[in-house]
């Protein structure tokens, strides 16, 4: 199998895998809103759910599966599966001690850590207790977290994507799950929907160990604690560790920047983000998490050749999926909010104001995409400290683009300046990385952007008619609305598919034809 057929098949598992997780966590807020509505308990749930989720953001799915992939993947080519398999070993049992200690840290230390990042809770000693306890009882999900992002590493590694993507899944099953049968028979029933999400992390780390039996991985073998190769893994976590916390500063400022502006700002900006994250995760975070393997593997055995037609590939593919939904997402931006959030207290006016957030979001949807892309080629390389420095900029210039935009263009400027950013941040990656491997198959890139970009704007001009016939205006069902928007969704796949076989579109070809081979196979 060709690395650019095997990168196509691997998005499309994974790509398939997080909407699936997508639909369970949509799921799962709309139970959980359900269940506790808003107030005292979800307030604290929230609170102390964001804890170990910022831990696996920070540590586990973050830096560690970027730093420990290219590490093992170079060990795996030059040292063979005996050796890499070692390596993995070590890794998990040293990953195992430190994990456990910070656990029993954390849990000790809830009740200060609940002081720091929601001081307004000790006004009520009920909810600062409350989330205490929460926090104590999900505390040791990142101990669950980082091992599965170990094993998802290594199976990635080895050419397995299905595991490690559904893995979420499992998450947001077991939380729904314990809403309905765990809580209802807590004194407290906001604790069973925690002792949910403890068991969700056991069943993700539960879901990777037969495929890595499978592949002939078995931690009970005998190995070092600390394998040589360990000090390049820390090494190449600490630059993405800073990375990742870059980015919630980025968020912090942004969060803190709306708050400055009008009641609503910062809410309208949050359900738009929502929107954008969905094709992000779908399309742009699956392909990155598919090529990382391949270019890992390309510049471990030093065929750069290779490696940049696989980048070139990759980058193809994402403008090719990308593009024509950040045109879908702007055309259909409007009905896509009414229908997922008009309800109650979130009239026509909030849902106007939030499609106007989304427009300016939607804008940069091609340049977060293609940010994944080049980040992961970074990686690959074992170059973490790139774009950390890359992102840096970027931060600051977010900073200085929405302070600007905010004052002529409100909250709508916030969202355009994260667009300007990203798109900043591409350009300075490209560039980073031309000078580090030369040319990178820009031309056919190009090329292939334009027709991309041609055959989205003529679809979305089809889709924007076809909205208006069969998109009820005024007041709207919720059963029309849906319809109305399936019907023209579908109106512009036909279209842009169309158009694409006319013009014997490559990236079409590559992806019809590991349709046809998967379906061949089962």
């Amino acid at each position: 199998m060709s690395e650019n057929t095997r990168v196509t098949k691997a998005a499309g598992v994974v790509g398939a895998s997080t909407l699936l997780s997508r639909i369970f966590g949509f799921i799962r807020d709309v139970v959980i809103a359900w269940f506790f509505g808003a107030g005292l308990s979800s307030d604290a749930f929230f609170v102390a759910f964001r804890i170990p989720n910022l831990l696996r953001r920070l540590f586990a799915e973050g830096s560690l599966s970027i730093a420990f992939l290219p590490v093992f993947t170079e060990c795996l080519t030059n040292q063979g599966k005996n050796e890499a398999f070692k390596l993995a070993r070590s890794a998990i049992r040293l990953l195992s001690a430190i994990l456990v200690i910070t656990v029993i840290i954390g849990i000790f230390l809830s009740p200060i850590i609940i002081r720091i990042i929601a001081p307004g809770f000790t006004v009520s000693p009920e909810k600062f207790s409350l989330t205490v306890t929460l926090t104590r009882i999900m505390f040791p999900y990142i101990f669950f977290i980082g091992l599965v992002a170990i094993c998802m590493s290594i199976l990635n590694a080895l050419g397995h994507f299905a595991a490690p993507a559904l893995a979420p899944v499992f998450l947001n099953f077991a939380m729904i799950c314990a809403v309905l049968f765990i809580s209802p028979h807590m004194a407290e029933p906001v604790t069973g929907l925690a002792i949910g999400v403890l068991i969700g992390g056991f069943l993700q780390l539960a879901l990777q160990l037969p495929f890595l039996m499978k592949k002939g991985f078995y931690f009970w073998e005998k190995t070092k604690t600390y394998h040589p190769m360990m000090k390049k893994v820390g090494l190449l976590m600490l630059p993405t560790v800073f990375g990742a916390a870059v980015y919630q500063i980025n968020i912090l400022i942004g969060t803190l920047l709306a708050s400055l502006l009008p009641e609503g700002s910062v809410s309208y900006l949050y359900y738009a983000d929502r929107l954008v994250q969905f094709p992000l995760g779908i399309f742009a975070i699956a392909t990155a998490t598919a090529v990382l393997p391949s270019l890992s593997r390309q510049a471990s055995a030093q065929d750069y050749d290779s490696l940049r037609d696989t980048f070139a590939y990759a980058m193809r593919l994402i403008f090719f999926i990308t593009i024509p939904s950040m045109v879908g997402l702007i055309v259909l931006r409007e009905p896509i909010v009414e229908l997922l959030f008009k309800r109650g207290a979130f009239d026509a006016e909030t849902t106007r104001l939030t499609a106007s957030a989304l427009l300016y979001y939607g804008i940069g949807l091609w340049a977060f995409s293609a940010v994944r892309i080049v980040v992961s080629t970074f990686y690959a390389l074992q170059d973490t400290k790139t774009p950390v420095r890359m992102a840096a900029i970027s931060v600051v210039a977010n900073i200085i683009f929405s302070i600007v935009l905010m004052q002529y263009m409100g909250y709508r400027g916030l969202a355009l300046a994260t667009s300007l950013a990203s798109m900043l941040n591409f350009w300075l990656l490209a560039r980073a990385l031309k000078v580090k491997l030369g040319l990178l198959g820009w031309k056919s890139i190009t090329e292939s952007a334009c027709k991309t970009i041609a055959g989205s704007f003529i679809m979305g001009v089809v889709v924007w008619a076809i909205a208006l016939l069969i998109i009820p205006s005024g007041d709207k069902t919720l059963i029309g609305l849906f319809f109305g928007l399936i019907g023209s969704i579908f109106a512009g796949l036909v279209f842009y598919g169309s158009f694409s076989f006319f013009i014997r579109s490559p990236e079409l070809e590559k992806v019809l034809s590991v349709v046809k081979k998967s379906r061949r196979i089962k």
